[in-house]
């Protein structure tokens, strides 16, 4: 039986002991944590995503600091919001929402937050902790995929591990942490010879490049971890949408070991982690 990997369930799991930690500590007088969400521009699936952390905050009793600026908004005063939210002691967490417009430089952005504070781990110096195994925020979603293999009593311990995409929001940082979890990591990407081949030798198949469908079944190998951080709104023919993963789940999921499903396999951990690490910040300050 293939061990289907239930973000939805442990993301549930994760917030629950998130509230009930915050309300123990408010309840001895302590202020509740603060995450502060910047988002420029009225891009709908920004928009969405929001609104999802935003909710997830109110749930686990965080106080949500959005800041939603027009798409016209100068450098400089993102920046200065920036600035602003570093130096206010309520806020213990602050999050860029990516994509920003084209005339924004986000990296700039980024290297403005205080690193105590970036939440999404996204910061040089958070990566640099990372790099080194120093304790710091590390980054959301492959944070969220590395507690899903220990719930499930994975080890990546001594196992191949294929990662397929070399963002700095998902791919780099996942590669780190496994390789921190004792495997022997690959990156692959796009430029990959042999891809296929090489995913195939892979106890550990994680597929992060936004490529609908991309994973057969022909590149993987029975009884392997297949991680889906894909998400992709594929059009129906009806004129709907729904959204799928970068692995063809229908036709892997009978021959892997374990897989992650889309929605509810990655998607809702990464949340999960961008408020627990909120609340590791938050705790730091008290």
């Amino acid at each position: 039986m293939t061990q289907l990997l239930d973000g939805k369930t442990l993301a549930s799991q994760i917030q629950a002991d998130l509230a009930t930690t915050i309300q123990a500590l408010t309840a001895q007088g302590h202020r509740p944590p603060g995450l502060a969400v910047i988002m420029v521009g009225d891009n709908p699936a920004s928009a969405a995503y929001v609104r999802n952390k935003e909710r997830a905050c109110s749930r686990v009793g965080m106080v949500s600091y959005g800041q939603h600026l027009p798409a016209t908004v100068a450098q400089s005063e993102v920046a200065a919001l920036i600035q602003q939210l570093n130096a206010d002691h309520l806020v213990d967490g602050i999050l860029v929402q990516l994509p920003l417009p084209d005339h924004l430089d986000a990296v700039a952005l980024l290297l403005a937050i205080d690193p105590d504070k970036d939440v999404d781990g996204l910061h040089p110096i958070n990566l640099g902790r990372l790099v080194r195994g120093e304790p710091g925020l590390r980054s959301c979603t492959p944070y969220g995929v590395m507690r899903l293999l220990s719930t499930a009593g994975i080890d990546p311990a001594g196992a191949s591990a294929v990662v397929v995409g070399r963002s700095i929001l998902v791919g780099k940082p996942m590669a780190l942490m496994l390789l921190e979890a004792n495997a022997t990591v690959t990156v692959a990407h796009s430029r990959t010879p042999n891809l296929s081949a090489l995913m195939r030798q892979a106890d550990i198949l994680v597929a992060a490049v936004g490529r609908p469908g991309m994973v057969t079944v022909a590149d993987i190998k029975p009884g392997s971890v297949v991680i889906d951080v894909g998400i992709n709104r594929v059009e129906q023919p009806d004129g709907s949408a729904r959204l799928v993963g970068d692995v063809d789940f229908a036709s892997v999921e009978p021959v892997a070991g374990a897989i992650t499903p889309v929605p509810g396999g990655v998607g809702p951990m990464t949340v999960a982690m961008l408020l627990e690490n909120t609340v590791t910040s938050y705790r730091s300050r008290l």
